[in-house]
């Protein structure tokens, strides 16, 4: 099927627009469907209301890993042939599935340290092994060598640091200069939850706020009374000027 010059280049502004649109919903974080995308529909969604064509679900996917593909060139190039580290963490995401996230940690050109978010990959196990090898391929199909890696950083989670069976170890075996750091973030938690359950006073303040989170968002009434009360506080202490609205001055050139 042949196409005129005149209907490609119809097609290639509608594209432009299109990956004009999705670039814009990728970098703000926005949702591309709505939830009616009906012809009635007053608000179909930002892409629709943004956009009229390339519509298809596959066309939106497309663009989606258009956009991803050349973020993660950028990535790429950023790294250079330096070395770098990896940062990873595994969670579920909405849909119950399990969810391994991979950051890179280098220091670019300018001596500057930068992380940045190289992508998520699907696991169906969390077992050290599954996670290498989720890790090689994702690191494989972005271009990336494990020889280049020069640090790990993961939470306190026996697959990941174990001594003789972890991930850490793993690639450690692999290559001996990937070494591992605990994550500070979690070494904080850690330190902060056991500080919390040794002081009496900030551990049951902290149980009494996760009481009345949980007693005030299981019922709308109970969260809109706690609403006005904190409004009704806070509109009392601004007339004993007990507290006041800061207003910042901006100045014209």
């Amino acid at each position: 099927m042949t196409h005129s010059k005149e209907s490609e280049a119809k097609y290639e502004i509608c594209l432009t627009a299109s990956l004009d649109c999705a670039s814009y919903l990728l970098m703000q974080g926005h949702a591309f469907c709505g939830h009616d995308e009906s012809s009635s529909s007053s608000n179909k969604g930002n892409f629709l209301d943004k956009n009229v064509r390339m519509l298809a679900p596959p066309v939106q996917k497309d663009l989606a890993k258009s956009c991803a593909q050349d973020i993660t060139k950028e990535i790429k190039k950023e790294i250079g042939d330096g070395y770098f580290s990896i940062l990873i963490d595994e969670s579920r995401d909405i849909s119950i599935k399990e969810q391994m996230t991979v950051i890179v940690r280098f220091v670019n050109k300018k001596g500057k340290v930068m992380e940045r978010f190289l992508g998520l990959k699907h696991v169906t196990e969390t077992t050290s092994d599954a996670l290498k090898g989720a890790l090689f391929e994702l690191l494989s199909t972005h271009g990336l060598d494990i020889a280049r890696v020069r640090g790990q950083g993961y939470d306190g989670a026996s697959s990941m640091r174990g001594e003789f069976n972890g991930l850490q170890k793993l690639i450690r075996d692999e290559n001996p200069y990937a070494f591992y750091v605990h994550c500070f973030a979690h070494q904080l938690q850690l330190v902060v939850v056991s500080v919390v359950g040794s002081c009496t006073s900030i551990h049951e303040f902290f149980e009494y706020v996760n009481m009345i989170v949980i007693t005030t968002s299981a019922s709308c009434k109970r969260k809109n009374l706690l609403s006005s009360k904190h409004r009704e506080n806070l509109l009392a202490k601004l007339d004993s000027s007990n507290i006041f609205f800061w207003k910042r001055e901006t100045s014209r050139n």
